[in-house]
């Protein structure tokens, strides 16, 4: 009865896989929901303006404080200086003026002295005179700005002052055009040239007749340039930064008086708003929800490629749960200034998937963890995600991942360990020099030693954890296996004691088993630990068996063929049977038990044939189960390999591969595979690699052909 609610357990799981992963990865996604929440929910506060606040506010996100931003660049546009283009040809053409009139003060009195050499009778003019000779000489708009007594003054100076005159002259009213006259600064102008013509050594008279020049010749060249300065504005606009209010920083400090400016910055970061909550946590089930499909995925097929039960589901499962635990735990202790989170001992996960699970598992366990651990160690600042955590956990899990390629017992942990703490210890130090903080030697001596702890805490915890999870959760790690191959167990050294026959066989038949495992991907240590307890019910009949039966009878010759089988049939019930009572692991009594499959004890049927025969096939047939694993269809194939070529008095390569050949062809034929994942090609690497494995422990017996004399 047992057995068929095993079968239909067995068919139900294969058809609904996801029904026995979707439940707990959902229980899952609720318990790290519930764990995180106070990880991304902001907490309100009920302030009013101009109170005193109860307690220092931080900022839960890093947000930009618009209205400070456009203050900040209304401001940088306002302190822009309007742009003006100064006009060349309007200096030019004052500069021009003023050399026109002192060359046409040159020119009258060349023309005076002609016209004395001429005729010397010619009276003297007056001021007037020449003050109208020098006009008609002159531009209109010269001649009409300036006035006569200022050309009268000009034309009375000797011509060392008036080219004196010229050169400062010329000097000042060059310099102030080129710097720009603007409407608002004409005065200006004209006295910055005034004032450069006073301090220099002229009479009084020439002195007003430059300062009546200036008035003249400056005049507006300076002109407002719209499309700079709209530029220029521009240009101020962008130079200014947004101005960010930064997750973690201090908005109020206890008793500190809430002004408009601070109850501003605490309505943008969203603490007076109890609405604005629920967008963070959105955002965390989003997160969760892409893990969990994640992890369902992977446990799907793991599920399909593995044969996985329910128990290594929840192993999944419960480590998950126990080490996001740790990690919530580690983070309420850690601080900015402790950095506690080094010596969280996450490689104890990475070391429990492998060893009781799959290192594939493993790695993507591993991610998982570490994009968890970003926000557990965010510092309840909602939005803030901690890297540095999640590449440290990152970094530790799949070094004890890699570490762990060789396990011969349980201190093959604790070995890996040293060279985890050498793996914490780089990564802590590529933290401390990548960051522009200030650190002591002591600092770096104690966050060293936090990698350190972490690496050995891990180790430990892996080890005692394993033996939890292996007996309440019935997982069979490799760790367990390599207990239960020691020759010092019970029943194997019962098998040796009573049984040697059969003991030499299992040896034999678990070397070639986990060499065909190996060379197909199956876990070859499940193969050879399984081949070795294969045959323990043996022990309750061994001299009914042939490989023990040394100098005496065979007491099959003296039984009737269907008490023979009877007997042989029975040996894989007993040794499930005592495998069950000693509390074997549930894949080595299915080995025990599938072995042999439904296959047909051909010699005792044909032998009871002679006598009845109208007998049924079925009466000499093993019950079943057939193999469900590859490991056991494999030791299935092995088994009867084995025995069959031991039975050779001269087993040559030939002979083992075509004996090799033939079994895996009648197994197949007669549908003793059917429930084993093993595919067609499969089988030729395993019938291949039997063939190879046989020829070399067999090898000192084979017999090869002699050279022939002449």
């Amino acid at each position: 009865m047992k057995e068929k609610w095993a079968e239909r357990y067995q068919l139900f799981k294969q058809k609904h896989s996801t029904i026995i992963i979707i439940p707990p990865v959902i229980l899952l996604g609720l318990f790290l929901f519930i764990l995180m929440w106070d990880n991304v929910q902001t907490e309100t506060y009920e302030i009013e303006r101009f109170s005193n606040a109860n307690q220092t506010i931080r900022s839960p996100i890093t947000i930009e404080d618009e209205g400070e931003t456009e203050r900040r660049t209304r401001e940088a546009v306002q302190s822009v200086p309007d742009r003006y283009d100064i006009s060349e040809e309007v200096t030019e053409e004052r500069l021009n003026y003023i050399t026109e009139l002192f060359d046409a003060v040159d020119k009258f009195y060349e023309e005076q002295v002609e016209e004395a050499n001429e005729d010397n009778d010619v009276p003297p003019l007056t001021d007037q005179d020449k003050a109208i000779q020098l006009k008609q000489l002159l531009s209109n708009e010269i001649s009409n700005e300036i006035n006569d007594q200022t050309l009268i003054t000009i034309l009375s100076q000797s011509d060392e002052d008036l080219q004196q005159a010229q050169t400062i002259f010329m000097e000042a009213l060059e310099e102030t055009l080129n710097r720009g006259v603007r409407t608002e600064n004409i005065q200006t102008a004209i006295a910055n040239v005034e004032q450069t013509v006073e301090y220099s050594d002229f009479n009084e008279e020439l002195t007003l007749a430059l300062n009546d020049l200036a008035t003249f010749a400056v005049t507006e060249n300076s002109f407002f340039d719209y499309e700079k300065t709209s530029q220029a504005r521009k240009d101020a606009a962008t130079t200014v930064d947004p101005v960010m209010i930064r997750a973690g920083e201090v908005i109020v400090r206890e008793g500190q008086t809430i002004t408009n400016e601070i109850y501003e910055k605490l309505d943008i970061v969203g603490v007076l708003d109890s609405e604005r909550n629920i967008f963070p946590l959105l955002g965390l089930s989003l997160l969760i929800a892409i893990i969990t499909i994640f992890i369902a995925v992977e446990l799907y097929r793991n599920a399909k490629e593995n044969d996985w039960n329910m128990k290594k589901v929840a192993a999944v499962l419960l480590i998950s749960v126990v080490t996001v635990l740790l990690m919530k735990v580690t983070s309420i202790y850690t601080t900015q200034s402790n950095q506690l989170f080094f010596v969280t001992p996450i490689a104890t996960a990475a070391i429990l998937h492998k060893l009781l699970l799959h290192e594939r598992i493993a790695i993507k366990m591993a991610i998982f963890y570490s994009i968890i651990a970003t926000v557990i160690f965010n510092g309840q600042i909602a939005g803030a995600l901690n890297v540095e955590v999640g590449i440290y956990f990152l970094v530790s899990q799949v070094a004890a991942v890699g570490l762990l390629s060789n396990v011969k017992d349980r201190y093959a942990i604790l070995k890996s360990a040293f060279g985890m703490s050498l793996i914490h210890i780089a990564t802590i130090l590529l933290f401390i020099f990548l960051s522009f903080e200030k650190y002591t030697w002591m600092d770096i001596i104690i966050q060293s030693s936090f990698g350190i702890i972490s690496a050995f805490f891990a180790a430990v915890l892996a080890m005692g954890m394993l033996p939890l999870f292996e007996s309440l959760l019935g997982v069979l790690s490799d760790m367990k296996l390599l207990q239960l191959s020691n020759p010092n167990q019970p029943l194997l050294k019962k098998l040796l004691t009573e049984a040697p026959g059969t003991y030499h066989h299992s040896v034999m038949v678990a070397n070639i088993s986990e060499t065909a495992c190996e060379a197909i991907g199956a876990n070859g240590l499940l193969a050879r630990v399984g081949a070795y307890y294969h045959d323990i019910g043996k022990t309750v009949r061994p001299q009914y068996f042939i490989e023990n039966q040394v100098a005496m009878r065979n007491p099959h010759d003296f039984m009737p063929p269907k008490k023979s089988a009877d007997i042989i049939i029975r040996h894989p019930y007993d040794g499930a049977d005592m495998l069950k009572e000693h509390r074997m692991p549930k894949e080595i009594i299915d080995i025990a038990k599938q072995h042999h499959s439904n296959s047909l004890l051909k010699y005792f049927y044909m032998k009871e044939k002679e006598e009845k025969p109208e007998v049924e096939e079925s009466e000499f047939r093993y019950p079943g189960p057939k193999p469900k694993l590859k490991e056991t269809a494999i030791i299935c194939i092995c088994d009867s390999v084995e025995a069959a070529v031991r039975s050779l008095k001269e087993p040559t390569e030939e002979k083992i591969e075509a004996i090799v050949s033939g079994i895996i062809r009648d197994k197949v034929a007669d549908g003793q595979l059917n429930d084993s994942p093993l595919t067609l090609k499969e089988l030729t690497v395993i019938q291949f690699t039997i063939c190879e494995s046989l020829k070399g422990i067999f090898h000192s017996r084979i017999q090869y052909p002699k050279e022939e004399e002449n």
